[in-house]
């Protein structure tokens, strides 16, 4: 289960490092869970959620932030 926690530690920080950028306009970003298939839950929040851009934020921003510091991860999704 270390590995496990290891990961999610690594997604947390890669999403403080994020969160500024977001937080600047008004959202912000929660980790809801990463899961057995190695995919990323997140929700997105504030002026993020319901937002037009907010796919691209998340494929762009979020899920690039996150392949780079945890390259084990699959992909990111929005809950």
């Amino acid at each position: 289960m270390s590995d496990t926690k290891t990961i999610n530690e690594r997604v947390m920080k890669a999403l403080e490092r994020i969160r500024p950028y977001l937080q600047s306009d008004g959202g912000d970003i929660e980790l809801l869970e990463v899961t057995d298939d190695m995919s990323v839950k997140v929700r997105l929040k504030g002026a993020c959620h319901g937002c037009p851009y907010s796919m691209q934020t998340l494929k762009a921003g979020v899920e690039q932030a996150i392949l780079k510091e945890v390259p084990e991860i699959k992909r990111v999704i929005s809950a």
